[in-house]
């Protein structure tokens, strides 16, 4: 009695939310201790011998205990899931028992109230490929929709129309050098796509992006952008592109890892090294590529037969008849090869072309095959790259670079009419560094140029259709403007638009590869600042020169051109208000100066000394 006394005045001292948790466990105390009598412990009591008891059964559920006095609180019913595009949820018993069946997982955020707008990228967007379609629990649909605008005030040197100028009177070679370009971009992606692609390759793809463009040009000569006098210093034109239309198949897995095996098939965007230097385009092509040993091996064998390019934009025209001209790709890459970061590539390329006896005019009239240079006579010929490149970092340094070999046969060079040898060589590197917030770059590259036109050797190399991201890339005015070679051909460049080679092609875009050329090298250092997570500034200076002038004297009929083009200086600015890639900025101011070998080819008037390209460019992304 004392004892339960004195428990019961020890409870009295609790707050009140303890006592009868407290109760209890006292409560429980007294009867383990008062429930039994006590046994005899004296030593002489006889002890009888254990025996082993049987296994407890199990007890009985407690009853829910609760506080005298207050009202018993259940848990909460469960909330009932209403998503008629879900499926079917398992019965109860499929469960245990402290889970709850849930809608799909694309669309459980529904079933608590979270509703997506079409027009958000950003929410869960069925046609941005954020769910399945409905009905449907792998196939996804993605929409994408760019706008790019381009403003682009430029100058560069024009040649004076042999008929006629746009300045009666005027007896030069060269005319005023400034011009205007300007295009609007609207691209439509449409995607359909079967599989779970969030941890594997999807089953099979589907892909149609088309391009609507609309361009102006304005130029103060005539004869420049038609080849009929008569027609005015400024176009404007439309034009639709099928940037893609091509099946992707996933034919199978070859380990747990999704190793796999795929084919694509149809018009497709692909690149042959990491840069562009050679062959980076949107062709017609059947493509087989894949993975291994856990993705640390990639591979690519691909056949494309190139399509005609629309002149003044630059997409492809489906409805001209298919260039004979095919490209065979097969590369393949090894991840950390030399060292750990670095991934090593060898590739292997075809080109074929068999456009000899073809004549073929642009959209403005002008010949590009063949090309009115040397003999002016079709041709067709075979050349074959060996390259091996290379891209990534070795401890803090960055590091791209490229070699190839072309070697092969040209069925008419331009200049003998007979067939060369063709045997070519192409470097670059680009090294870059970074220093918190600054990443300072170097840029070298090399491409022979033909030491001697009317042997049967053709040494200058050549790109099938390169878009190189190097030196700056299209803020640089020499990769960016694309020059008239004057005097030594017609309707010849001696550079191509976006580009780094100096070529001597007729057009980028239509026009054959050329192994008689003067070559290129290109030195250049540039520096990066990201000033805050929305703005990036880049600095470039460039320097170029011809690696041999010897096809350039015999075009021109001079004794010497001097190999030093000029410097480049350029600074550009990367904007992204909202720190994403929806709306994109982009902005550039490029002067190019300059020196002997170019002063030797283009005498503009006195206020043409230096020349300069003015890049506006505004991306959104939907």
């Amino acid at each position: 009695m004392r004892g339960g006394l004195l428990f019961a005045l020890l409870i009295a001292t609790l707050p009140l939310a303890q006592r009868a948790r407290a109760a209890d466990v006292i409560g429980d105390l007294l009867a383990a201790t008062m429930g039994a009598p006590e046994a005899d412990q004296s030593p002489s009591a006889a002890q009888p011998a254990p025996q082993a008891a049987p296994p407890p059964a199990a007890p009985p559920e407690a009853p829910r205990r609760r506080r005298p006095g207050q009202h018993e609180q259940l848990p909460p019913a469960e909330a009932p899931q209403v998503n008629p595009r879900g499926i079917e949820a398992p019965p109860p018993e499929a469960f245990p028992a402290d889970q709850v069946p849930i809608p799909d997982r694309w669309r459980v955020i529904e079933a608590v109230g979270v509703h997506s707008r079409w027009f958000d990228p950003y929410d869960q967007n069925t046609i941005k490929g954020d769910r399945p379609i409905a009905g449907t629990q792998d196939w996804f649909f993605t929409l994408t929709g760019v706008s790019d605008t381009v403003l682009e005030p430029r100058s560069f040197p024009l040649p004076v129309g042999s008929q006629t100028t746009t300045r009666p009177g005027s007896n030069d070679n060269f005319g005023r050098a400034n011009s205007f370009a300007g295009s609007q971009s609207i691209i439509a992606g449409l995607e359909l796509t079967k599989g779970s692609t969030a941890y594997k390759p999807p089953e099979i793809e589907f892909r149609l992006t088309l391009d609507f463009n609309y361009n102006y040009a304005s130029v103060p000569e005539k004869r420049i952008l038609s080849i009929s006098p008569s027609n005015p210093g400024r176009r404007s034109d439309e034009f639709v592109g099928v940037q893609e239309a091509f099946v992707d198949y996933h034919l199978r897995n070859v380990s747990d890892r999704y190793d796999f095996d795929s084919v694509r098939v149809g018009i497709q965007p692909f690149s042959a090294d990491f840069r562009g230097f050679l062959f980076q385009d949107n062709q017609l092509g059947i493509r087989l590529f894949g993975d291994r040993d856990n993705n640390r091996w990639q591979y690519n064998l691909a056949w494309f037969r190139r399509l005609e390019k629309d002149t003044n934009s630059g997409l492809n025209d489906v409805t001209q008849r298919i260039r004979n001209d095919d490209v065979f790709v097969a590369n393949l890459y090894r991840q950390d090869l030399p060292f750990p970061g670095i991934t090593s590539q060898l590739t292997v390329v075809y080109n074929k072309n068999r456009e000899a006896g073809q004549i073929h005019f642009d959209d403005n009239g002008f010949p590009v095959r063949p090309a009115l240079i040397g003999d002016q006579r079709t041709r067709d010929y075979d050349v074959v790259y060996l390259g091996y490149n290379a891209d990534g970092h070795i401890g803090r340094l960055n590091l791209t670079g490229s070699i190839y070999n072309a070697t092969g046969k040209d069925k008419n060079s331009v200049f003998t009419n007979r067939p060369a040898d063709i045997d070519a060589w192409f470097a670059a590197v680009e090294p870059s560094y970074d220093f918190d917030w600054i990443r300072v770059r170097g840029s070298a590259l090399w491409a022979s140029g033909d030491k001697n036109p009317f042997d049967n050797k053709e040494t200058g190399f050549d790109a099938i259709y390169e878009n190189p991201q190097f030196g700056g890339a299209d803020t640089s005015y020499w990769i960016r403007q694309s020059i008239p070679f004057v005097g030594g051909g017609r309707a010849i460049f001696l550079n191509g638009r976006n580009g780094v080679l100096a070529d001597l092609r007729s057009s980028k875009d239509e026009g054959q590869s050329n192994f008689n050329n003067p070559g290129t090298v290109f030195l250049g250092g540039g520096a990066d600042f990201d000033v805050t997570p929305r703005l990036r500034l880049t600095t470039n200076i460039n320097h170029i020169w011809f690696d041999d002038t010897a096809v350039l004297q015999t075009l021109r009929n001079e004794g010497t051109i001097p190999r030093d083009l000029g410097w480049d200086y350029s600074v550009s600015m990367i904007y992204r208000p909202k720190m994403t890639q929806n709306l994109v900025l982009r902005g550039s101011v490029a002067v190019f100066d300059p020196s002997s070998g170019f002063h030797d080819l283009f005498t503009n008037s006195s206020g043409d000394n230096r020349y300069y390209s003015v890049l506006l460019n505004a991306i959104l992304n939907f």
